[in-house]
């Protein structure tokens, strides 16, 4: 018998002060049997980053042909094209004949460092592409707040991004690997 996903549900109140984004946002996040509570909300926190009314989910783990979450455009071209973890420059590259724009959201501690490392100079050649880091401890914590129901305030600003429910408030600090040309 085949495993399913589990359905997280989330209300993501977004305020964000760098692009003045304020929504709030009703999220289904099917968690596949294969992912941890840290990668599920590491989708919901690039989510949070880049929401848009036509950001959305996509089959993720259980598809190689689609990235972790993309924008489309009403005409049906990906605007923005979104991974999680350490790609291979192969893949990043096919998204950039893709979408217009592609971002990273790099997460792992030593094995995101050695990624960065191995690929930089590489990766500095796509112009559409940002790679963001999330420090180990960070995405823990993120982790924790995974529930089947979850009622998140999110605020960013230049730097920072501070996510809470009932209970705790979680700071982050994404570290900007390599911003995007343009």
């Amino acid at each position: 018998m085949a495993l399913t996903a589990t359905v997280f549900k989330a209300a993501l109140d977004i305020s964000d002060l760098r692009r003045h984004h304020y929504h709030s946002y009703s999220l289904t996040l099917a968690r596949h049997p294969s992912e941890t509570d840290e990668r599920m909300m590491l989708r919901l926190l690039a989510f949070a980053l880049y929401a848009h009314e036509d950001l959305e989910f996509t089959r993720g783990l259980s598809s190689t042909d689609e990235p972790d979450l993309w924008q489309k455009s009403p005409s049906g071209e990906i605007a923005l094209w979104i991974e999680l973890g350490q790609p291979t420059v192969k893949r990043l590259r096919k998204a950039r004949g893709l979408a217009r724009q592609t971002v990273v959201l790099s997460y792992g501690g030593r094995t995101a460092d050695q990624w960065w490392k191995d690929n930089q100079r590489e990766l500095a050649e796509l112009p559409t592409l940002t790679v963001i880091e999330i420090a180990t401890a960070a995405s823990k914590a993120l982790a924790e707040l995974a529930q089947r129901t979850m009622n998140l305030q999110c605020t960013l600003d230049d730097d920072s991004l501070w996510l809470s429910n009932e209970t705790t408030n979680l700071e982050i600090q994404p570290s900007v690997l390599l911003q995007a040309q343009g």
